[in-house]
């Protein structure tokens, strides 16, 4: 993508009609300066927000009532003038002004079709593309277009949606579909949604071709290549205090990476999410998932919502500007920068992207993000020889088309870890040479893991709450053992609080290496992801590790809630070291406050012999030592986050 921008803003500005006098203190002058003190180089603005209004005259829409002047055209001078990047924001699935006022095109349930919408709550509702409104915001993109033609239209609130209305049933009973049958409503709903993907390419790109059109349905979900294509530039929205977690967005990154070239990562300066007026997050905070950002291979975008009055926050913009500030001396060793994988985790997600499955995803993420290694998340069409290890979390059944590629993948020296029910063919067969005889689902819950290898904690019997799957020893080496409890936990058989003990009569193989490829007897990664037991997670980085034996690109000490990532930039290397110390706030807030430095790094990395290695971009040199194409050099000190640079 030309022109890509790293300091993004993403300004929200849903307002309703009752508040009086709305733009009324905007001021160019004022704008730009904010905009300078935060760092910014691109901001979105708003041509219609979820209230259903726009900021600007319109012929086809409703301007916001106590609106007076054109505010989308003075904000995009006033960006234009400073070099600020402006995309123009348009509220697609959410016009709650046309749902009032239009009960037909409201998008309805399979339980609930033949009720009237409620409106006696705040809040909006959504509309369907399969009605006569999808006409309307056609017309309102093309207005847009005309009367401004911005760099990028950004379309919110949209994906593949199921709806019961009136309009989708008697459309589905004319295609022959059932709509008692959620897989026809399902297929219907993506016909609709690609309908409406195609009428806006259409409708933007007939005024300009080179305008980028971005999706937002708030996740990227993997292996959907067909709808990831109708986008130039991800921006993958993920606000740790919102719900998703300091862990969501790598394992966003990580897939987003394999697909595009940039992309960014949404955060906000919220102290938790969306629509927050007065909330804010510590400056660390912020730092530090502006870095996190930079060292996924992303820029960065910041969620803010402005007052109504049409006034930027200054104190919001001085907390941008410290994030910001070391994202702009960074950029530099960022831009163009691609990151550096050894292992690729084939989704679960795209093997089924609804249901549980997606926890071995989750747990996947945790386990190498935590142990620092560097990985990717792929679908099926990635090319897997890439890399040097393959981890097909829990739940991948093994078809033909896929058992050539990992066979090719096998010959080629890779390394392949195995969980649950991935390797199995469709009669619950492995279909590769593992050493041993797949027996099926153990009826016990929970069981337990015996290792056979070092645990911080000995040797004795681990609780393992995630399934468990038999399988017999034909001529693999085990590593560890299960036994079983006495009995399930029912009403006529119970013990103790939780579950009964291990019953040591009967132990049996749960851990196999024979080759390149182990197998490991448990949804680990789901139950990782769940349960979180340190482990689980042990049994995971043994068998990465007796694998991958001594080819890591990369080694670093720091701890795990700190995140290693190594990328390549020309012909120089960037290790990205962070770090940052959570706390939990209220119920269930985790935020970063305080800056816990690391001091002294160990680092190695398989290279070429460098010339030097730099801290940047504070431009420092250290000392290093290069042997066995190996440089180790030790980082003095990382505040938040540490760029280093193997010349």
């Amino acid at each position: 993508m030309e022109d890509f921008r790293l300091r993004q803003i993403h300004l929200d500005f849903h307002t309703s009609p009752l508040i009086p006098d709305v733009g009324g203190r905007f001021d160019k002058k004022e704008w730009q300066e904010t905009l300078k003190l935060g760092h910014v180089d691109s901001i979105t603005v708003f041509s219609k927000c979820h209230h259903g209004y726009s900021y600007h005259p319109t012929k086809v829409n409703t301007m916001n009532p106590t609106l007076k002047f054109d505010l989308l055209k003075a904000q995009l001078e006033a960006c234009e003038e400073i070099g600020v990047r402006a995309p123009v924001y348009i509220s697609a699935g959410l016009d709650e002004k046309d749902a009032v006022a239009h009960h037909e095109w409201l998008m309805r349930g399979k339980d609930n079709w033949m009720n009237e919408p409620d409106f006696s709550k705040p809040g909006y509702h959504g509309l369907c593309f399969n009605t006569p409104y999808l006409d309307k915001l056609i017309a309102e993109i093309e207005e847009v277009m005309q009367n401004y033609n911005p760099c990028e239209i950004f379309l919110d609130i949209v994906g593949e949606r199921t709806c019961w209305c009136d309009k989708c049933r008697a459309d589905m009973t004319a295609a022959g579909l059932d709509f008692n049958n959620d897989d026809d409503v399902r297929s219907f709903g993506k016909k609709i949604y690609r309908n409406y993907l195609d009428r806006v390419e259409k409708a933007v790109h007939k005024y300009n071709p080179d305008t980028i059109i971005f999706q937002n349905s708030g996740h990227v979900t993997k292996g959907r290549r067909d709808l990831i294509d109708t986008i130039e530039c991800l921006e993958l929205e993920s606000l740790p205090t919102g719900g998703w977690g300091y862990d969501h967005f790598p394992m966003s990154a990580a897939y987003a990476r394999t697909q595009r070239e940039s992309f960014l990562g949404m955060t906000g300066k919220f102290h938790k999410s969306w629509g927050e007026f007065g909330g804010f997050k510590h400056p660390n905070a912020l730092r530090y998932e502006a870095a996190l950002s930079l060292s996924q291979g992303g820029g960065c975008s910041i969620g803010d919502q402005m007052h109504p009055e049409g006034l930027l926050n200054k104190s919001t913009f001085g907390l941008i500007g410290k994030a910001y500030a070391e994202v702009e001396a960074k950029e530099p060793w960022c831009k163009g920068a691609k990151n550096i994988a050894d292992i690729a985790v084939l989704s679960a997600e795209a093997h089924n992207p609804c249901g549980d499955s997606t926890l071995a995803d989750t747990g996947a993420n945790r386990a190498l993000l935590e142990a620092n290694r560097l990985y990717n998340f792929v679908d099926l069409e990635e090319d897997f020889t890439k890399y040097k290890m393959l981890i097909l979390p829990d739940v991948w059944n093994i078809d033909a088309q896929l058992k050539t590629k990992l066979d090719e993948f096998l010959a080629q020296g890779g390394k392949l870890l195995l969980s649950g029910k991935s390797g199995l063919d469709e009669n619950n067969q492995f279909v590769f040479d593992t050493g041993i005889k797949f027996i099926g689902e153990n009826k016990f819950c929970p069981t337990y893991f015996i290792p056979g290898f070092e645990t911080v904690n000995g040797t004795t019997e681990y609780l393992m709450r995630a399934a468990n799957y038999r399988f017999e020893n034909v001529d693999a080496e085990i590593a560890a053992k299960g036994q079983n409890p006495y009995f399930n936990r029912t009403a006529e058989h119970f013990c103790s609080h939780q579950h009964a003990p291990n019953d040591r009569s009967l132990e049996y193989p749960t851990v196999a290496f024979k080759g390149n490829i182990a197998y490991i007897g448990w949804d680990i990664f789901k139950g990782y992801a769940e349960f979180g037991d340190f482990h689980i997670k042990e049994i995971i980085s043994y068998a990465v590790e007796r694998l991958m034996g001594d080819s890591f690109t990369i080694k670093s000490a720091v701890p795990d809630r700190g995140v290693t990532t190594l990328t390549q930039q020309g012909d120089r290397k960037i290790v990205h070291l962070l770090y940052a110390h959570t706390t939990k706030r209220g119920r269930d807030t985790e935020v970063i406050e305080d800056i816990v430095p690391l001091y002294n790094v160990d680092v190695s990395v398989k290279c070429d012999k460098p010339s030097k290695v730099i801290l940047v971009p504070q431009n420092e040199e250290i000392e290093f030592s290069y042997k066995d194409g190996e440089v180790s050099f030790t980082v003095p000190k990382v505040e938040i986050h540490q760029m280093i640079s193997i010349e």
